[in-house]
């Protein structure tokens, strides 16, 4: 895989993940408790044997810089690294991405540098999977091919979201990008080619999505690029497709990709089941060694729940639950269906001594509250007897120091919520 070179796209402004990227980029979203979703590609990477890693992003990146720097330092003596390519101006160009492909093309000079370098890898920075891409380069170089796109099986519902495709013995031969019309998703079944493949998969998936993965010969991404294309999935898969051999390379594991509130949420929530589809216990994942101390947890009732380190839990009753690094939670706070993200810093007695002398809230949850189906993003004061449960059932709402989203309260970075509020 030393040839193998790895471009993560860090995607956009990330509005449909808002507030979580008011101050963050996508990638740099926390997940899991104490993981950042950048984390799940470039270790997913590194498991492969691919240790040459660029990743492109243009809003918000202070946070994912800061990430990166501390998480991912190689040995000095090694030819391996992790590094942010941010948006920049240039002699050639002013303006920001225009989309996926722009955002490769205006950073080609990174890659060319590298003459040994003979694939590119690239893949999505917000979707949570694991994958061995030795097994999807194996493929494309038995197959011969110009450009491997991986693909998973999907029914229709999930259909209109994704570039949908048809493939003949591996080879791709349609591509259209989220397909709407009911003829032509008709037109785009594949469930002969997925049952000879996975005989007991589900009945209802009979349609091939791509997941954003796609491994390319490195000169034949230069000729694709040469042009004023933008997008991948909407401009130059499809032309490729007419002039280049791309194949598929199924992958049936599990995927998510988390681009919404909901499915953030959601992706969460299922980390902390009995057998969760997708596991950091049995996928080794990277993140940022904070050495921290071990969580503690007095009188309480946890079921179902993800406790990260330094924690401190007392008399609280926490069921299905992520429990983020350095959470403190109060006497007989009631935690259900939630992410609760931690802090950044465990407030010093000095820190707590200023914020009691000018009635400021201290980092955490006060006593006495009760919290359901929420995201708490990082360093929220919320007081004493609160009710974050959503009570009106409202789907999407703008309040003040929080937010709803397809029925979600999320608590924003930093935020405070008085004693006694109900939402």
């Amino acid at each position: 895989m030393k040839s193998v070179i790895c471009l993560i796209l860090g995607g956009g402004q990330g509005s449909r993940l808002y507030p979580l990227t008011k101050d963050r980029s996508k990638p740099a979203v926390p997940i899991g408790g104490k993981y950042r979703l950048i984390d799940i590609p470039v270790s997913n990477c590194l498991n492969s044997g691919i240790n040459k890693i660029f990743i492109l992003t243009q809003f918000n990146s202070a946070s994912l810089n800061k990430h990166i720097n501390q998480t991912y330092r190689f040995d000095g003596f090694g030819e391996g690294f992790v590094d942010i390519l941010a948006a920049e101006q240039s002699m050639e160009t002013t303006d920001w991405y225009q989309g996926t492909a722009d955002a490769v093309r205006k950073n080609l000079k990174h890659i060319t540098a590298f003459l040994d370098l003979k694939y590119v890898l690239i893949i999505s920075g917000d979707q949570i999977y694991s994958m061995n891409f030795e097994e999807l380069f194996n493929f494309h170089i038995e197959t011969k091919a110009d450009i491997t796109i991986s693909v998973l099986p999907v029914n229709r519902e999930d259909a209109e979201g994704f570039g949908i495709l048809k493939i003949d013995k591996n080879r791709i031969t349609d591509f259209v990008e989220k397909p709407k019309d009911d003829k032509l998703l008709d037109s785009l079944k594949a469930q002969k080619f997925i049952r000879e493949k996975y005989p007991t998969i589900e009945k209802d998936k009979e349609y091939l999505g791509s997941m954003g993965i796609y491994l390319f010969n490195r000169e034949v991404l230069l000729d694709l690029l040469d042009n004023n294309y933008a997008d991948f999935g909407k401009e130059i898969i499809p032309e490729a497709i007419k002039e280049k051999n791309v194949y598929g390379y199924l992958f049936n594991g599990y995927w998510e990709d988390v681009g919404t509130i909901k499915s953030f949420w959601k992706a969460n929530i299922d980390f902390a089941e009995e057998h969760p589809k997708f596991s950091f216990y049995k996928n080794t994942m990277y993140t940022n060694s904070r050495h921290l101390a071990p969580s503690k947890i007095i009188k309480s009732n946890i079921d179902e729940s993800i406790i990260c380190e330094g924690a401190v839990i007392s008399n609280a009753t926490i069921r299905r639950a992520i429990i983020g690094i350095r959470s403190m939670i109060g006497d007989n706070v009631v935690i259900e269906n939630s992410v609760i993200m931690g802090a950044d810093f465990f407030e010093s007695n000095i820190g707590k001594v200023f914020n009691k002398e000018h009635g400021l809230l201290n980092i955490g949850i006060g006593s006495n509250t009760v919290i359901k189906n929420a995201i708490v993003d990082k360093n929220s004061r919320i007081g004493e007897n609160c009710k974050i449960i959503n009570k009106n059932k409202v789907k999407d709402f703008d309040g003040k120091n929080y937010y709803i989203r397809d029925y979600i309260v999320i608590i924003p970075k930093n935020a405070i919520i008085w004693d006694y509020t109900e939402i």
